[in-house]
This record gives C-alpha cells, structure tokens and sequence, in this order.
C-alpha cells in the first residue's frame, strides 16, 4: 500500500471512530446533581458523594457522568433545575438540602431521587416512611432539627452568663416555624433570653448584625438552613467583626473561623448518598432503600477564634469535642 493511501485510510478510521466515541460517551448513565447551596460551599460534600459512587464501581467520566445545578442559596431556581435535568433525561437526580429535595420530588415521580435533607423527609411529605419510603425518593435523613437545646447549652458553656442570645432563622423556609418553637422551648429549657433574627438574602446580613448590637445581643446561635452554608465566609466574618460569640451548625464554619459548631457530618451524609445513587444505577429501586439517619454528629471548638474574642473554653469541653483548632 502506497504511503498516501496508508494515510487516507487513517484519516477515514479516525472519521468512523471519533463518532463511536463520543455516542459512547453520550450512552453512559447521567447523575443530575442539583443542590440548594454554592459549588464552593460544598466542595468537601461534592468530593465526599464521588467517593460513595466510586467505592460501589462508578467513576465520574469513565462509567457515569454528572450534571451539576447549584442554586446558591436561591431555592426559586430549583424547579427549572429539575424541568431541565428531566429534559435531559438523567438516570438519577441527586438532591442536596431540603429545598432541592423538595423541588425534584415535586418535578418527577418516575425519575429515582436521592436526597440529603435536614429536615423530616416523612414530616416534609418527601417519603411516606423511612423504612419503606414507597415511590420514586429516597436518601439520607442529616439530623440538624432537635439539637437547638444542645447547641445552646454548648454556647453557654462557653460563654457563661450571657444575657441575650440572638438566632438567625431563614423565615422562608417551610419549616421556619418548628424551626423558632424548637429555638424558643431550648431558651425556655435553660432560662434564656432569646431574639429570632430572620435572614433570607446576603443582603440581610448586615442589617441583622447591625440589629445585634443595637440590641447588645451576647451571642449569636445560628439554625440550621443550606443558605446560611452559602453565605458562611460572610457570617463568620461579621461575628468576628462585632466580636459576637457564635455557635454553628456545620463542622465548616469553624474550620474558617467560627467559635463553635455543632451537627451533623455532611460529608458523611454525602457519601453514602452516593452510595444509594450506585445502587439505583445498578438495579435498585429507591421504594426499595430505607431512608438512613446520619449518625456521625462532630463538635468543633475554634481555640484561636475564643482567644480572639477573650474567651476561655473549658478543658472539659476541649476534651470532649472532636477537634480543637488551634
């Protein structure tokens, strides 16, 4: 064979097979991952849900390919997330924080969904039991409601005698309501004085600290919301500007500066979410899998953070939490 034939031939295999490749590409199951908060906040779950996947066989551009929609905080973008992964036609929809969870169980009931949420799935109206979730839903139950009286007694351990502690509440979240009772019966449990902040923009922010010192607000308990996570380098940076002591709901917010934190391992929720998104890909229906309760809760003290703002934590909770950061 002549050497220009040799060459047109490879060209003409090069042509054929550049197709078979990218339909191959286009043939692998799609996961569309839709989550209530910022890329950036959610880095470490993220990694943690590709880790569940891989641990089960899948890996991400090699078996499965990920779709990702991130809301940042603003939850009115969910359902035209969810129409357009649907339009897509994704094997499974994983959705992160309540109001993504919420928003695919209402866009698709044949799609499987997976879910990590922090409030009731069952009380919420996402499953109907968590041991037989029935339907098209399933996933992990992160325990974040009923710790207020734990994350307030941790506070006043670390600040004794504090007089008014404010709570910042997203007030458009569905479950704002449960959420202040549960925050005004552990303020009763313990005698304190307590002020609901209500924040549900970045642009609340600063008033709302503004509104703590004109109050002379001692400290600052935050409750649990996925939009409070996408501001979180915001939070702790004003806390810190007007030196209010404050105790958070994830593991992160100490990790950049916050005093204290208190809940649930996201990433540990995330991980085995990743794991159920394995198992619906190979078979499993999600009617099938019974909604997990995260049982990995972490409590970090930032030591550098209380020297900061004069204060002196006790060696017994230092002893007790699961890291100190120095």
């Amino acid at each position: 064979m002549r050497r220009r034939e040799f060459i047109a031939l490879l060209g003409s295999v090069a042509v054929v097979a550049r197709p078979f490749a990218v339909r191959a590409q286009q043939e692998l199951p799609v996961v569309g991952f839709a989550n209530s908060s910022s890329a950036l906040s959610q880095a470490l779950m993220v990694a943690a849900y590709r880790k569940g996947l891989e641990e089960a066989g899948y890996v991400e551009g090699k078996n499965v390919l990920i779709e990702s929609r991130w809301a940042d905080g603003q939850y009115d973008r969910l359902p035209e997330f969810m129409a357009d992964l649907i339009k897509r036609k994704v094997a499974v929809i994983m959705a992160g924080g309540p109001p993504a969870a919420l928003a695919a169980k209402a866009a698709t009931s044949t799609i499987p969904v997976v879910f990590t949420t922090g409030d009731n799935p069952v009380q919420t109206g996402l499953v109907t039991s968590l041991s037989r979730p029935g339907g098209n839903v399933t996933g992990v139950n992160v325990l974040y409601t009923d710790l207020e009286s734990k994350k307030l007694g941790l506070l006043r351990d670390v600040v004794p005698q504090v007089g008014l502690v404010a709570a910042l509440v997203n007030q458009t979240r569905p479950v704002a309501t449960s959420q202040t009772a549960e925050l005004q019966a552990a303020a009763q449990k313990f005698g304190q004085r307590i002020q609901i902040i209500n924040v549900a923009t970045e642009q609340d922010l600063e008033p709302a600290f503004a509104s703590m010192v004109q109050l002379k607000v001692g400290a600052l308990l935050q409750g649990a919301d996925p939009f409070f996570n996408t501001v979180r380098d915001q939070i702790v940076s004003l806390a810190a500007r007007h030196a209010i002591p404050a105790i958070y709901f994830l593991r992160e917010f100490a990790d950049i500066g916050g005093l204290v934190s208190y809940g649930p391992s996201q990433t540990d929720a995330y991980r085995f979410a990743g794991g159920y998104t394995a198992r619906i890909l190979k078979g499993e229906k999600p009617a099938d899998l019974p909604v997990t309760q995260s049982a990995t809760f972490e409590f970090v003290i930032n030591l550098k953070t209380a020297q900061a703002l004069g204060l002196v934590v006790p060696l017994t909770m230092q002893v007790a939490a699961d890291e100190a950061i120095e």
